[in-house]
Formats: structure tokens, sequence, C-alpha cells
């Protein structure tokens, strides 16, 4: 069977090109189809382009590449520039924002795709084919028979004029095909370093125009990096066989073209590739099941290499402004970037106790669980104060990695009443109890524990049954925090009050 062949050449140093990037303000994109929802993979390379452009004081651009009509999906569009901006990256340029290169949507751009056609039929280095789908399909079917490569065989490149004229004057549908040479073009990839790789060993001319009028995707991404002028493109390496393609095509125009980075694959903690199905890999759903955006952000970036790590270290949150002063392009593995599930949770955990200890986002931390909370319980809730919230966000963020955790039931006592019309209640022993924690003055754990120990032992009762019964009355659970620090986390009024309610 055919195979493809890439070959990784040494013929300069990786750090020398990577020295090349200082000397402008980069110009870099994020260019994704509008087919569905933004997947870790897409935001990965949008975070890359948006840190790297950054930390050069460069120009981040959103390209929406739609010309693929067939596979766009309505509300795509608004969808990815919501989750990018819910990430934090910004974009300088793009449909949302404008800037001076637009338009932004390939869609819009056809007209600018049309006049670069023509200037490469003018030139010779590209041709129009005419060639039907199933003569193609049987070209593809037969190689695969024998075991070739199934490409185009190049046929309608060597159409005289008067043909070429004859079938247009008689209305034959044609697509416009580039030439391909037998050139092996190389490269130095900023990540990977030298590749070298002759597309002709494996492809046939490709289509740069589209009988319907919408260019390839190798064309206009060619096309709209040169007129956007993108100093710098950093995608992933599922593209890098395309890139030498990419190069021909500069050529063909006699443009300069940008520098290439290659992203390595994302894959799981097993080494198995992720699958766009699961729905794991979606923005949207972290968004949903309660992952904040930096913790996103820092879990991604901790697979992937590109800044600077201590041995030992551990986890360590870094905000937007700390992840650009250290990135380094040298410093992205080539090895696929590995996800480790539990440091996601970690850098969730962070993030929360991040944010409450800055006063305008804990603010938001609060209202964000107070609707959780009202949400959960909208006919039970207990206390939901903004003050009552911040102290359990203080005390549950060592024992947390979501918000959503303390409206589960092993933190619903938190909010609401117990039932407790399955417990056995000594109502006298009690109302001794009420009467003894009001004369408490101190409210702490240390003094809630002292004060039960020695109320048990004057009133001859078990310390443990006494611990059972008032976690039961406190909490309606089995199991969780200890009596003396959930009380101190009610506080005194919430505390007497539910075991008031009981002992009625």
């Amino acid at each position: 069977m055919w195979s493809l062949v890439i070959k990784h050449v040494i013929y300069s140093p990786k750090e020398t090109a990577y020295r090349t990037i200082k000397s402008i303000a980069p110009r870099v994109r994020f260019a994704p189809s509008p087919t569905g929802y933004l997947h870790l993979g897409g935001l990965r390379t949008a975070l890359y382009n948006y840190l790297f452009a950054k930390s050069e004081n460069g120009t981040f651009i959103l390209r929406i590449e739609d010309t693929d009509q067939s596979r766009k999906v309505e509300g795509s569009v608004l969808a990815l520039i919501r989750d990018l901006e819910w990430a934090g990256v910004e974009c300088k340029e793009g449909p949302n924002v404008g800037g001076k290169y637009g338009p932004y949507v390939q869609s819009e751009r056809l007209p600018i795709y049309q006049d670069h056609i023509t200037k490469l039929l003018d030139n010779g280095s590209a041709y129009r084919c005419f060639c039907t789908e199933r003569r193609l399909n049987i070209l593809r079917r037969d190689a695969i028979k024998a075991q070739r490569v199934p490409k185009y065989d190049n046929r309608c490149r060597f159409l005289s004029d008067q043909d070429i004229k004859d079938k247009i004057k008689a209305g034959t549908p044609y697509c416009v095909r580039f030439k391909l040479t037998s050139d092996c073009m190389s490269f130095e990839d900023l990540i990977y370093g030298g590749i070298a790789y002759d597309v002709s060993l494996n492809e046939g001319d490709p289509v740069l125009m589209k009988s319907d009028g919408y260019p390839t995707y190798h064309f206009a991404n060619v096309v709209d990096d040169h007129l956007m002028k993108i100093t710098h493109v950093l995608r992933g390496v599922e593209w890098q066989i395309s890139t030498t393609k990419h190069l021909l095509i500069y050529n063909a125009f006699g443009w300069e073209p940008p520098q290439f980075g290659h992203l390595p694959l994302i894959v799981n903690s097993d080494g198995t590739k992720l699958s766009k199905r699961q729905n794991d890999v979606k923005v949207e759903e972290y968004r949903n099941k309660g992952i904040l955006p930096l913790a996103l952000v820092n879990y991604i970036t901790l697979a992937g290499g590109g800044f600077d790590h201590v041995p030992g270290e551990g986890v360590r949150l870094k905000t937007m402004d700390d992840l650009a002063d250290e990135f380094q392009i040298d410093k992205i593995s080539s090895n696929p970037s590995r996800l480790n599930p539990d440091l996601l949770e970690e850098c969730n955990r962070l993030e929360i106790k991040r944010q409450l200890k800055n006063p305008e986002l804990s603010v938001q931390l609060v209202r964000k669980l107070q609707s959780l909370i009202l949400e959960t319980y909208p006919d039970q809730k207990f206390n939901v104060t903004e003050d009552h919230v911040k102290t359990v966000l203080n005390w549950a963020v060592s024992r947390i990695s979501r918000l959503e955790e303390l409206v589960t039931n092993k933190f619903g006592f938190l909010w609401i009443l117990p039932t407790n019309e399955d417990i056995e209640l000594d109502k006298e022993l009690l109302h001794k109890l009420i009467n003894n924690l009001q004369r408490l003055e101190t409210f702490d754990e240390t003094s809630i524990k002292d004060n039960l120990k020695l109320f048990s032992k004057e009133n001859n009762v078990k310390f443990p049954e006494l611990m059972k019964m008032l976690r039961a009355v406190l909490s309606g659970l089995n199991e969780g925090p200890g009596v003396a620090e959930m009380m101190h986390l009610l506080g005194k009024d919430q505390a007497l009050t539910r075991i008031k309610s009981v002992a009625r």
C-alpha cells in the first residue's frame, strides 16, 4: 500500500528559527471552521497563538474559514466567539471586532479569491479541470484496487487552449487546480525542527477553486495569511503535511511565507486519541460542569509545555499575564500532550481559592453559589446570605474542586433543614443542651467541642452518642464534618435554630 513520508532534516538549528521571531511584533491567527463546538484542541491552538502574540506585544486575529458551506453549522460562529471570550482569549481583529484586513469570514471574501485565482491562471501555475466526479471516483477505485496512491492523474493540465475555450463555451463545469512540482520543499518547524516533503509523491494536482466558486482550504488559507500579514502560523500537527503544499503556492505568487510551528496532538492520559464525539472535549461541557476559565487554561498548558516549570513544584496556578510572560515556543514539547484529569480538579480548586482572595472576584463567586443554591433548593432554602455563603466557601475551598459540589447531598445541610423523622431524639436532653449552648460566649470549634464534652459528662450521656444525635439533627447525615466544626460553620443562631426545631 501507499505511505506518506515526512523527513525530519537538520539543516539549521531550531533555536535560530525561534530567534527571528523576536525581531518583529507577530501577527497570528486562529482560523476555525464553523462546523460545531470548540473543543480542547481548538482552544489549545487559539490559546497558544494568543499567548505568543501577548508575549511579544503582537496581534491575535480570529478568522472564520467557512469555505465548505455544506459543513457549516448555524450559530457555531457565535458559540466559538463566546467560548473564546469565556476562556479569556481576546481577539484584536476578527468578525466580532473588525479590523483593517477584513472581512474576517472567508465566505465574504469570494471576490478576493477570484482575483487571486486569475493571477495563478495567468502565470501558468494553475489550470482549469473539467473532469467529472464520476471519472475521479473511477480513478480512486482503480488505484486502491491496484494498491497505488489514489490521486488525480493531472489529465486536464495538458488540455490545449482551444479545448479549454470549447468546454467553457459549452458550459462544462470546471474547478481550478494547482500545478504541483516534484520539488522537495523544506521548512524549519518552530516546534519539530527541519521538515522536508515532496507533495507530488502522494498527491495529484490539488483543487484550489471548486466549481461552485468557493476556494478550498489550502488556497484561501495562503491568500488570507498573506493579505492579513500573518507572520507566524501555529496550528495542529495534522496540518504539518500540508505546509509544503502551501509553500509551493506561496512560491507561485512570489510571496514570502510566514514561519510555521505545529502543535502536537492532545491525547488522553493513557495515550489514546481524544475523540470529538466525547462530550468531555467540548469547552462548553467543561463550563457547564463548573470548571472555571483560568483552570481550564492552566490544565491545557500543563499538558503541552511552553512554560517554566520547576521539577517537584507541584501545580501552580498562573494568570494569563503569567503565562504570556513565561511562554516560549522552543519549550513546547513535540511529544503528544497527555491530559491528566486530576490536574484539572486541582487547577479548579486553586482558581476558587484565588478568586476568594480577590474582593471583586469573590463577590461574583458568592453570587454564582447563591444562584446554584436557589436553583437546587428553590423551596427549602435556609440561609443564603452573602456573609454565610462566603464563610462556607472559605471553609470548603480545601474540600471541593467545583462549586457544584456544595449543592450535593453531602453539603446540603449547609442550606436546608434536614429531615429528622426517623431519628430517635431525647428532647429533654436537647432542651438542656440549648440552654447550655446559649450561655456559650465564644462559639469556635475548640470552645464548642470542650463544651459538648463537659455537657455529656454532666448529663451522664456517652459523648459518641451525643455526637451521633447532634449530627443527625444538624445535617441529617451519618458522616461528614465534625459536629463542632459543623456548628461553628452554621453559626450559633443557625445551630440553635436547628436544634430547637426538633426539640419542640
